[in-house]
């Protein structure tokens, strides 16, 4: 017989789950970035939540670091910390909870009916004694959530604050840098990408300075990996990142978003044909052999581009303008090598 104790705990299957989930993250090593999205895409399943999101305290904002579900497209987002359920939970290290956000005045009501947000559940993230963060599940109905998965979370919440404390602990760079950088190449993540290109679509709102995107796919790379292994596959990656660094300007912002596809926020923009040149020096860079052991392999990489203009500042719009002409690159390479 169920006692009103046994409701508010985990359950079985619960506590299975994160167990996995500590697993999981094992794997991740210090990489602190992919530990987060580990845990924002297992809330979705464990507590059946619509989105969660970690905040990292940034400058007295909150940040979006990691995002999944209906908060997925949200990455980079900024919130005021003064003005905010998250960052109440960071100023008074202490679980916040919304059981409606049309009455709850904590809130960022904009923010919430932006992402259909009606309820959630803010659990802080401690880092060597202060809260640096939060670990936020939200619902698009009225209180979702339950004591149970309050405990849920507060699990996780450990967890994931054990991991930011080894991640700053044996790497030589700080926190956040770990939590904006990607762990293999050095450069920026997803979460800092998104970042950037926001406060860049707000400037130019703000000043019409026009700005540009590259997206990069790196070409063969699977071809990489069948013959040679997943090390000089991870090699070829971490020379594409090494060489499109070197040929940009220090003004530009590189940026790995996962696997083999990267990208690039071009600023300033000057000339019409800047953001071709910048594509083409690019292309030159890459697009020569790199030795690996004894093998040499053939780098090679579709590039897109695209122009954020005051008329024309979604940064949705503004990606997909530049995938689809890198992909019609990629297509046109491939037609072109299947002829000869």
């Amino acid at each position: 017989m169920s006692t009103f104790l046994d409701v508010n705990l985990p359950s079985r299957d619960q506590l299975l789950s994160i167990i996995r989930i500590q697993s999981e993250i094992a794997r991740q090593g210090t990489a602190l970035c992919q530990v987060m999205s580990v845990i924002v895409e297992r809330c979705l399943d464990l507590i059946a939540a619509d989105g969660a999101v970690i905040e990292l305290a940034e400058d007295q904002e909150m940040v979006y670091r990691a995002a999944s579900g209906i908060a997925a497209g949200q990455l980079g987002l900024r919130l005021d910390l003064r003005r905010s359920l998250s960052g109440l939970c960071v100023l008074s290290g202490e679980t916040q909870r919304c059981s409606d956000t049309e009455t709850d005045d904590r809130v960022d009501r904009a923010a919430c009916r932006r992402m259909q947000i009606r309820s959630m559940l803010v659990m802080p993230l401690q880092h060597n004694g202060s809260t640096v963060g939060v670990l936020k599940v939200i619902f698009k109905t009225v209180d979702a959530f339950t004591l149970a998965d309050e405990a849920v979370l507060g699990l996780l919440a450990e967890v994931l604050g054990a991991d930011m404390f080894f991640a700053a602990k044996y790497a030589s760079d700080d926190l956040y840098y770990r939590a904006t950088h990607d762990e293999m190449t050095g450069v920026a993540n997803r979460a800092l990408f998104f970042d950037l290109a926001r406060n860049e679509l707000l400037r130019l709102q703000r000043q019409s300075a026009e700005f540009g995107l590259l997206m990069l796919d790196m070409d063969g790379l699977k071809d990489i990996n069948d013959n040679y292994g997943h090390l000089a596959g991870d090699a070829a990656i971490r020379e594409v990142a090494t060489r499109a660094g070197a040929a940009l300007r220090k003004s530009d912002t590189l940026a790995r978003l996962g696997g083999d596809e990267f990208a690039v926020l071009l600023q300033p923009i000057g000339k019409p044909n800047d953001i071709e040149v910048s594509a083409e020096r690019l292309r030159q860079a890459i697009c020569q052999p790199f030795q690996f052991g004894a093998a040499l392999l053939n780098l090679s990489v579709s590039v897109g581009a695209s122009v954020a203009s005051r008329d024309d500042a979604d940064l949705d719009a503004l990606i997909d303008r530049a995938d689809k002409a890198m992909y019609s690159e990629k297509r046109e390479r491939k037609r072109r090598v299947s002829m000869h």
